[in-house]
């Protein structure tokens, strides 16, 4: 089968598509014939070993996983021997840790959920990863209720499109900020209003907001705590820029807890889980309306590598996919 593949840790340039084997499944997983992988930051991170800290569990020297892409959507081709929920045939999305941006892939049962009927391959595909961190980051960490006032940074990018709409739903009055060129997006997404950065700075209206998810950025604590309430809590995912050893993850694996031990406001990081009831609730959401990707582009899958260019260097408006 076809499959984008690296022997080394690089830049896109270390990716090509190959000849790969079909994988073999074990008793508890399912095989997936692919038509669609999301990009996400982590696919950038698993493709260069980049922090550092990373490669303990991804490989020291060299990826242990070679085919590139978590998020999928696509058909079961086949079962393993325990496997109940799932048949050849049917329409599944959600995450593998063996790699997507392949022809075949295989997936553990409890990683995947039926796909939602109103969506298409290539939105579902957009949905695992980003939308399971912003659900996490919203309810487990943030702690979201109705009628609370939310500020979501990044508003425009792939786990911000989702916590845009998340937050409406679970009844929250929503803010978002994004560049000028992505202010229609995301007020389309559902926002009540937009702080366009390049005008205004996080923390000019005063502490307003009871959950602030900061999804993009290096924004110091200082600043994001001046935007928030007295006891609201600050949810920080990913960890861009930064040093080479433990990239910019400082702030939620260092300063947020230290900070947060002397004040009562709580700074959390985000360390998202995959959880199928995660992925089942999400698509409950979709398929209600509540909750739509916003796919920014496709790639083919001989592309990819320009697709994880794309991600990094363009800013995109919601989510890149890569179509096989």
């Amino acid at each position: 089968m076809k499959a984008v593949v690296q022997d080394v840790y690089g830049s896109a340039d270390t990716l090509r598509l190959a000849d790969v084997e079909r994988p073999v499944i074990g008793d508890d997983e399912v095989l997936v014939r692919v038509r669609a992988a999301g990009v996400d930051p982590g696919v950038w991170h698993l493709m260069t070993g980049l922090p550092y800290l990373f490669r303990l569990g991804i490989g020291v020297r060299r990826p242990k996983v070679p085919v590139r892409g978590r998020d999928l959507a696509g058909v079961v081709e086949a079962v393993g021997s325990v496997v109940t929920r799932f048949r050849p045939g049917d329409e599944v999305y959600g995450i593998t840790q063996f790699g997507s941006f392949a022809e075949l892939a295989r997936s553990r049962e409890s990683d995947l959920a039926r796909k939602p009927t109103t969506l298409t391959f290539e939105q579902a595909a957009a949905v695992p990863v980003s939308a399971t961190t912003a659900l996490q980051g919203l309810r487990d960490v943030g702690r979201i209720q109705p009628g609370q006032q939310v500020l979501v940074i990044g508003a425009a990018g792939g786990v911000g499109s989702f916590a845009v709409q998340l937050a409406r739903a679970f009844g929250a009055g929503v803010t978002g900020v994004c560049s000028t060129a992505k202010v229609d997006l995301v007020r389309t997404l559902g926002a009540d209003d937009v702080i366009d950065y390049t005008r205004e700075e996080v923390d000019a209206r005063g502490p307003m907001f009871d959950v602030i998810l900061d999804t993009a950025g290096r924004r110091p604590l200082s600043v994001l705590r001046r935007a928030l309430t007295p006891n609201g809590t600050l949810a920080i995912v990913g960890g861009e820029g930064g040093n080479r050893w433990i990239g910019g993850f400082d702030r939620q694996i260092l300063w947020a807890p230290l900070r947060s031990a002397f004040s009562s406001q709580r700074l959390r990081g985000v360390a998202a889980e995959e959880r199928v009831e995660d992925l089942e609730y999400l698509t409950t959401l979709i398929e209600d309306g509540k909750v739509t990707p916003a796919i920014d582009r496709t790639f083919p899958l001989a592309e990819a590598a320009d697709a994880i260019r794309y991600l990094t260097g363009g800013h995109p408006a919601g989510k890149v996919v890569v179509t096989i």
